[in-house]
């Protein structure tokens, strides 16, 4: 178990400082695999998440994994309903789905994060998730 009390199986890393400007509160990125499926172990201190986002590609690419390891957060892709993400949850993120994930608001969240190679694999970082929007989902600790 970490100094923090959140317990998990991959390591949490280092701040995630150079994508920073894209998340509300304090993420962490550990890098696990590197070639060409590049996996991450993300985790957010309790409220953090990022911006609203797109993931881009074509030929196959672009589809985002996240697979849920540890804690609880949010999943949510625009227009649809929010899914509350607990060790196991699995989601498919389609290339070219405008959505954003996250901790709950009084919980760590740790997820594994790949997404599958193919040619213009890019993000395309948008707003923030306002303290409004996010407020507004259940059992949310608000």
């Amino acid at each position: 178990m970490s100094e923090n009390g959140f317990d998990q199986i991959f390591p949490t890393g280092e701040p995630n400082d150079a994508f920073a400007q894209y998340f509300i509160g304090q993420s962490y990125l550990a890098p696990l695999t590197d070639g060409s499926v590049p996996v991450s172990n993300v985790s957010f201190e309790p409220g953090c998440r990022n911006n609203w986002h797109i993931h881009h590609g074509e030929n196959g690419g672009g589809d985002q994994i996240l697979l849920c390891t540890a804690g609880s957060g949010w999943y949510q892709a625009e227009g649809e309903d929010p899914v509350s993400m607990v060790p196991g949850t699995a989601i498919r993120v389609p290339a070219g789905t405008k959505h954003w994930h996250g901790a709950k608001a009084d919980a760590w969240f740790s997820h594994l994060a790949f997404i599958t190679p193919g040619e213009g694999v890019r993000n395309e970082w948008l707003e923030p998730v306002t303290d409004e929007v996010y407020g507004q989902l259940p059992n949310n600790g608000k």
